[in-house]
């Protein structure tokens, strides 16, 4: 049986419950500021943050020793990250954290779509459905 940190049910639960911590913080810390500017501010903190866990554990690798393929789709996983974070500050200043947050949820359809599509994942009836409902709620929850 897997440890429970070692499982990837464990981490993207964490990762939900951050997540909603997030918007909370956030729509609290952007009320008096900026929204790219916080999303500055956010960034510079997850760089030490990251920087230190990495330092931490050994996890640190030779730049040199990773390909231009990795560094290509890791640039572009942080452009859209920023894009991502800009665009979801911007909202948060402008509306609830309760409407905000389930329509950035929606990425959960895009990356279904773009799994299949991009990846050549293969999804069964069951997840399509969990899909659809996903997106039905988010439309209830956001209206």
């Amino acid at each position: 049986m897997k440890s429970l940190f070692t499982a990837w049910q464990f981490w993207a639960a964490m990762s939900a419950v951050f997540a909603a911590l997030t918007a909370i913080f956030g729509k609290i810390g952007v009320q008096e500021i900026n929204s790219d500017f916080a999303t500055l501010i956010r960034t510079v903190i997850i760089l030490a943050v990251i920087a230190l866990i990495v330092l931490a554990s050994g996890a640190w690798q030779p730049l040199s020793g990773i390909g231009r393929k990795t560094y290509f789709f890791l640039t572009l996983s942080a452009l859209a990250t920023g894009a991502s974070w800009l665009c979801y500050y911007r909202a948060l200043k402008l509306g609830p954290a309760s409407g905000v947050a389930p329509i950035d949820k929606m990425s959960v359809l895009l990356v279904a779509l773009f799994a299949v599509l991009f990846l050549g994942e293969q999804l069964k009836w069951q997840n399509w459905l969990g899909i659809v409902l996903i997106a039905l709620g988010t439309i209830a929850v956001a209206a």
